[in-house]
């Protein structure tokens, strides 16, 4: 099938280019001419892993091209996915600026040649369905132009894009008419029987079964997708409830979490405790979600709740850092991980940013050094003032505390007693519970996880002087 996909931003280019690997023809439009010619040239806009090889394998077979005009494209396609950015406002709700310019052009550019379907694979708010085929009629030169409106949304995890994309849980496609599900399941065939050769660089997982596709209306198909990241940030939220009360009783939450994960009513992804969630997707995804409840007069409190836990949940670096150093103002804490989480770039929402603003309001110096993220991080936040350092072990010397932010996979196999050594102090503040308590204080470490006791419950009265 012939594919056009609009945006080319995380969504977009990874959405496009696994279309492209599972045998469509895939063009994907964007009127940023410096991403499009990047991506001409085989480079990613974004940092993902896999994502560069994938292009590769699809234009070694002439399967993707890349152009900033939709309108042949579009009038040639089959599909035609609407992948562009939908940011929040102050407000909560989405701007759905992009969104509403894509859909009005689609209709302009689309004749009676075909039945096309567009597809809202963006996040929008709920309804938003319905106003594509609004726009996009409303841009239709040519009245008997016929077209479906499909909602699908995507399940991505940044990091892991590519693995969630070829082999997914599930796949969900909300429309109003038959004709429109069926050329979507026609165009997710592969996928649904998984009958593609798979990547060397993204193996197929060995318990891999046919994916299921749901199929429902364009609005319940909205719901699941706010639904599916509103849970899994409360679940986030309830870890970190729970570390929280942990380090008071006395109770180690790794353990807690293992305990109530093997519940298979629970499940064990998504309970562990640390500085809260980050990422473009959740606190975007829930503050329109509330907007959308408050329109029709509902508070979602538990919603509420969640965002309210996971902004607290940042200042509880600052909070041990001051237990362990007393005094911030001339201290030197250097950060390990700048991205909001490992195998991306992506600095949105970040819990790094925010520690290191508060740091640096405090009085302290900053160090970071993250593998990927600190070019990013100085082309979007040049007034950040913060260090950065070539690696792990040039952070921490003659620092006064070491944090860790983000739990990229070569952390883990730090030499802690090198590490110790090469600090003013030693101090570990352990953000996302990466190390074992034990062997960070035998390297000479004075650890602090996150839900992890050190050994004395405190008090009721205590904890309240």
């Amino acid at each position: 099938m012939r594919v056009t996909v609009i945006g080319t931003g995380y969504v977009g280019t990874v959405t496009g280019a696994c279309l492209a690997y599972l045998g469509h023809h895939v063009t994907c439009v964007d009127t940023d001419a410096a991403k499009i010619g990047k991506l001409r040239l085989g480079l990613a806009p974004i940092y993902e892993p896999g994502l560069e090889e994938l292009i590769a394998l699809a234009r070694s077979n002439g399967g993707i091209d890349f152009e900033t005009d939709m309108t042949v494209p579009v009038r040639e396609s089959d599909v035609i996915f609407i992948a562009v950015g939908t940011p929040p406002l102050p407000s909560g709700e989405s701007d759905l600026t992009s969104l509403e310019a894509a859909a009005r052009a689609i209709g302009a550019s689309m004749d009676s040649s075909r039945f096309r379907v567009v597809v809202n694979k963006s996040t929008v708010p709920v309804g938003s369905g319905n106003l594509v085929g609004t726009l996009v009629r409303e841009g239709l030169q040519d009245h008997t132009v016929t077209f479906g409106v499909a909602s699908n949304p995507e399940f991505l995890r940044e990091g892991s894009a590519i693995h969630d994309s070829l082999y997914p849980d599930r796949i969900v496609v909300g429309a109003e008419d038959e004709r429109t599900v069926q050329v979507m399941r026609r165009l997710y065939q592969p996928l649904v029987e998984q009958l593609f050769a798979d990547p060397s660089f993204s193996p197929r997982p060995l318990s891999m079964q046919p994916v299921p596709m749901v199929t429902t209306t364009l609005t319940s198909a909205e719901m699941i997708k706010y639904s599916a990241n509103a849970f899994l940030a409360t679940k986030i939220g309830f870890a970190n409830e729970i570390a929280n009360i942990c380090e008071r009783v006395g109770a180690d939450v790794t353990e807690v979490m293992k305990g109530i994960g093997l519940d298979s009513r629970i499940g064990r992804s998504f309970l562990n405790a640390g500085i809260g969630w980050g990422g473009s997707c959740f606190g975007k995804d829930i503050s329109s979600l509330l907007h959308t409840a408050s329109e029709y007069g509902y508070q979602a409190r538990l919603l509420e709740a969640s965002v309210a836990v996971n902004r607290l949940q940042r200042q509880i670096v600052i909070q041990k850092l001051q237990e362990k150093l007393f005094i911030l103002k001339g201290r030197t804490v250097a950060l390990l991980g700048l991205a909001f989480k490992p195998n991306t770039d992506d600095l949105r929402d970040a819990p790094s940013l925010q520690i290191a603003e508060k740091l640096l309001q405090m009085g302290a110096r900053v160090r970071a050094y993250d593998p990927i993220a600190m070019s990013v991080c100085r082309a979007q936040h040049p007034d950040l003032r913060i260090s950065y350092c070539a690696d792990a072990q040039s952070a921490a010397e003659h620092a006064d505390a070491l944090v860790l932010v983000t739990e990229w996979p070569e952390f883990a196999s730090l030499d802690l007693a090198d590490m110790a050594r090469r600090m003013s102090q030693a101090v570990l503040i352990d953000g996302r519970n990466l190390f074992d308590p034990a062997r960070a204080r035998a390297a000479g470490f004075e650890y602090a996880g996150i839900g992890r006791s050190t050994g004395k419950p405190v008090r009721a009265d205590a904890a309240n002087r």
